[in-house]
């Protein structure tokens, strides 16, 4: 653990520097971010923060409840048969920023895109079902599809565009244009990002500070005024301290993994797998690095979830096995294992990341950490360019996504795939559970998936992580979601 006395001088130390690099302050709230966005075009946001902020500038057609069951956004539905959904659009969020009027031609332009190959969306495998979407009048939408699928409502949450801009090829990515609460304003360099709140024009920044003691303080010093998520934990008592913030915590389903490379002729052997994840203490990375801020994970879906398995915890922390198995796979201490493991330069992580090499060391694994800039550790884990990485997901809501990260049909650019993991089993029970129409039929087919992917571990389920938020003494009326999106933004004030 960190001295304390080195880390109250470190903090002195950094919050003089940043004294004298103070600049004028403005009217806006300023939202601290650990890393900025890759994209604010939804059709390609895969990202946290690329989701949580296209989320506040586009209007969905549907939307999720707090028990992750769909609602409508911007319009009802109903089933006219099992392969055949019509979208009635309500009146809110019917203007794009640009003043157009939101019609049933953009729901279709956005859809068409996603859907077509060429695009390479990494949406496309969740609407893949969709056989064609027919236009009936301005404010109504058919959607017809290959096969009857009850989740169906649920996969069109991709954020609605102009139909006019998309066949202009706008460049939504660096300057969106959508319908909702939030329009952008500019972003004239990947860490200042500037938003406007329609109903009171309040101005919001995004501004990236890649080191977390550094955002905290610039909060300390009125440069920013919110944080959430990526809090050093052994700053939040100190935090706790300071009567210049204010502190909450709650419950996330943020789930964090050990993703593998199933091509590499190493990580794709089962018994190193299980043998990695025997060796990973979560409960003391839990309890002492994370001071207790996220519960264990047993799959990508939180026990709570309708179709989340409860039963599963992870696999047990199991030392002796762990060498077991390795010496049985042929490794011992004058042929150890080495694994490269590829995570972002975010501090935390590489914390976390040198205490699990350590945590391996002990079984003698052999583990190379290599640490990059966001959008390089990114590419390279789309590209499959790894052994071993662990990444996390957020916002998950229905189980569309086994489809999305584990079915052979969704190699990137095509779907999340990303450990290209092939497995005719798995494809079969995914696409099992997809054909009931029964929502308690599919819950367990997707408990008994779990089970599976939790056998063959081409993830090692990690935590889900809980979400905190630190804001100034002044700001109020933000509220935490479970998913860790930014939507307390459209309610929070400066006092």
């Amino acid at each position: 653990m960190i001295d304390k006395r080195l880390f109250v001088f470190y903090l002195f130390a950094i919050f003089i520097f940043l004294t004298g690099c103070s600049q004028e302050q403005d009217e806006a709230i300023r939202f601290g971010l650990e890393s900025e966005p890759v994209t604010l075009d939804p059709r390609f946001s895969t990202d946290a923060a690329s989701y949580r902020i296209t989320r506040l500038i586009y209007r969905s057609l549907v939307d999720f409840d707090d028990n992750f069951q769909f609602i409508p956004d911007l319009a009802d539905w109903e089933m006219l048969a099992p392969e055949h959904y019509r979208f009635i659009l309500g009146n809110s969020g019917r203007q794009f920023h640009h003043g157009e009027r939101l019609t049933a031609e953009d729901v279709k332009a956005t859809y068409d895109f996603v859907l077509e190959a060429s695009n390479a969306s990494p949406h496309r495998g969740s609407i893949v079902v969709i056989e064609n979407i027919q236009v009936i009048d301005e404010d109504t939408v058919d959607f017809i599809l290959q096969h009857a699928d009850p989740l169906f409502p649920g996969r069109l949450v991709i954020g609605i565009l102009p139909a006019t801009l998309i066949d202009s090829g706008h460049p939504f990515n660096r300057e969106p244009v959508g319908s909702g609460p939030v329009a952008f304003l500019e972003w004239p360099n990947d860490g200042d990002l500037s938003l406007k709140r329609l109903r009171d024009n309040q101005l919001l920044k995004f501004i990236t500070v890649k080191d977390p003691t550094v955002r905290i303080l610039k909060l300390m010093r009125d440069e920013l005024d919110i944080l959430q998520g990526d809090i050093p934990r052994e700053m939040i008592g100190w935090l706790e301290e300071q009567d210049k913030t204010n502190i909450e915590q709650a419950q996330g389903d943020t789930f964090t993994y050990m993703g593998f490379n199933m091509t590499d002729p190493v990580t794709s052997q089962l018994p190193i797998r299980q043998a990695i994840a025997h060796a990973i203490n979560r409960d003391e990375i839990i309890e002492y690095v994370m001071d207790n801020t996220a519960r264990k994970a047993g799959a990508m879906l939180p026990p709570e979830h309708w179709s989340g398995n409860s039963q599963l915890i992870g696999v047990e922390f199991d030392p002796e096995e762990s060498k077991r198995l390795l010496r049985a796979a042929g490794y011992d201490e004058l042929n150890p294992l080495e694994i490269i493991y590829k995570t972002s330069n975010n501090p935390f992580r590489v914390r976390l990341a040198t205490i699990i090499q350590y945590q391996l060391k002990q079984v003698g694994i052999e583990v190379d950490v290599r640490s990059y800039d966001w959008g390089t550790f990114y590419g390279d884990i789309k590209a499959g360019r790894f052994q071993m990485y662990s990444l996390s997901w957020v916002g998950l809501k229905i189980p569309d996504i086994f489809r999305y990260a584990f079915h052979s049909s969704s190699l990137p650019p095509n779907g999340a795939n990303r450990g290209r993991f092939k497995d005719t089993t798995a494809d079969a029970m995914i696409e099992a559970a997809e054909s009931k129409q029964d929502l308690g039929e599919q819950a367990k087919l997707y408990q008994d998936l779990q089970a599976y992917l939790h056998e063959q571990l081409p993830y090692i389920p990690l935590w889900y992580e809980d979400n905190i938020l630190v804001t100034a003494k002044d700001i109020s009326g933000y509220t935490l979601a479970s998913d860790g999106n930014y939507d307390g933004l459209l309610t929070v004030n400066r006092d």
